[in-house]
């Protein structure tokens, strides 16, 4: 978690606030440190204990596997390593989609989204 946060820091400029499931290597004193550490440049939040429909991650894993893995059938690890990342790739250039679960999510108001009364 400390290598991906520090890769993080270093390519995003100005603070970030990071969303996060509640996986234990998350909530792990040693991140806390390096959290602490960045003196305020990182925040953290948690997600409720058992809330798949909050975390837009859910939606994304859940369209690669129903439009981007599916029938596919590797020799190996790195095979489906390979196409598991070209399909990430081919996903993140498709910011509509990645909105998408972020609006599914309810995350933020969406000026496409109707209120109801």
């Amino acid at each position: 978690m400390i290598e991906f946060l520090t890769h993080l820091l270093r390519h995003l400029p100005g603070r970030l606030l990071i969303v996060w499931d509640g996986l234990r290597s998350h909530r792990s004193r040693l991140v806390w440190e390096f959290v602490r550490q960045q003196r305020g440049r990182l925040w953290l939040e948690f997600l409720p204990a058992y809330a798949p429909e909050l975390n837009p991650v859910e939606y994304l894993s859940a369209h690669w596997k129903q439009h981007e893995l599916p029938n596919f059938c590797p020799d190996n690890y790195r095979e489906l390593s390979q196409h598991a990342r070209r399909a990430l790739r081919r996903m993140r250039r498709r910011p509509t989609l990645v909105c998408a679960f972020w609006e599914q999510a309810e995350l933020f108001n969406s000026p496409h989204r109707k209120e109801t009364v």
